[in-house]
Order: structure tokens, then C-alpha cells, then sequence
């Protein structure tokens, strides 16, 4: 009972020392000027809102990126020297599957001749503004079979339109 005391005794010490900083706190939000509504140019200051052309490279001109990633990813993550040596059947899946207004992607397909001699499906799109920082078309792509970490599974399903 002492302790609860002493306890409420010490807060109340503190709540008084206190009371001079909460009043000036309250008197600065008081004495604010009011918002107002943003101007004419604060309203059109870069915020025209996703400009996109619909340019994107040929399915043929990203494969040695996949290439260079597959192999970075393989020898960094898995400790493998798999590595793709030649591509075949390269096509266009799809382009702009979904509204007109989405990120303009360009879905394609590929046959991939790996190191270890078997020849395996690639699937990928390469994707307007995509690239790090959203500066330059990224590529995002997946090998069947070799998805080892799940990202596109089952069996690159998440890499095709």
C-alpha cells in the first residue's frame, strides 16, 4: 500500500512538471494558421500520372540478359554451373493481354539448350519501365524446372499471361 502511494505521489510530482510543456504544445497548435486547399501549380507539379508508349524490344533482343541472370542467380544462390547456351523457337506469347491502361508487358516464350545438355522451357516478359528504379524495360523470366525457389510455381505458371 506504502509503494502504490508513493507511486501516485511521484506522478503527480511529474504531471506538474509536465504541465508547462503540454500548455506551450496546445498554444503552438492553436495559434496555427488554418490549411488550405493546394494552388493551381502545387496541383500539376509532376503528377501527370503514367505515360506509356507501348515500345517494347522484340523478344529476341532480351535473351542475353536472361542468359546472364540465369547464370548469376545459379552460381550465387544454388552453387551451380548451369548455364544456357543457345535459345530455339523464340515467340510472342502475348502483348498487352490485360486493358489498355496496365503496364505495357510483352510475354514470350523460348526453348533454352542448357549446359547439362537438356533442353528446357523459358518463360518471360519484359516489361515497359521495369528496370531498376523504374528506369529503362525490365525482364522478368523463369526456367521450368529450375524455378528452385518457388517464385513462379507450378511450373513458371506466374511468368505466362
Amino acid at each position: 500500500m506504502r509503494d502504490l502511494f508513493t507511486t501516485l505521489t511521484t506522478l503527480k510530482r511529474l504531471s506538474f512538471a509536465a504541465a508547462p510543456g503540454f500548455a506551450a504544445a496546445l498554444a503552438l497548435l492553436a495559434f496555427s494558421p488554418a490549411a488550405e486547399a493546394a494552388n493551381p501549380l502545387e496541383l500539376n507539379f509532376w503528377l501527370s500520372g503514367p505515360n506509356y508508349d507501348g515500345r517494347l524490344q522484340e523478344c529476341e533482343a532480351v535473351l542475353g540478359t536472361i542468359t546472364s541472370q540465369f547464370q548469376e542467380k545459379e552460381s550465387t544462390f544454388w552453387n551451380s554451373s548451369l548455364q544456357i547456351t543457345s535459345y530455339g523457337q523464340v515467340r510472342e506469347t502475348a502483348f498487352r493481354p490485360w486493358q489498355s491502361d496496365n503496364i505495357p508487358r510483352r510475354y514470350c516464350s523460348a526453348e533454352a539448350m542448357l549446359s547439362d545438355g537438356k533442353m528446357r522451357t523459358v518463360h518471360y516478359s519484359i516489361i515497359e519501365d521495369g528496370g531498376f528504379a523504374s528506369i529503362g524495360q525490365g525482364v522478368e523470366w523463369c526456367v521450368t524446372g529450375l524455378d528452385r525457389n518457388w517464385a513462379y510455381n507450378p511450373n513458371c505458371r506466374s511468368a505466362r499471361p
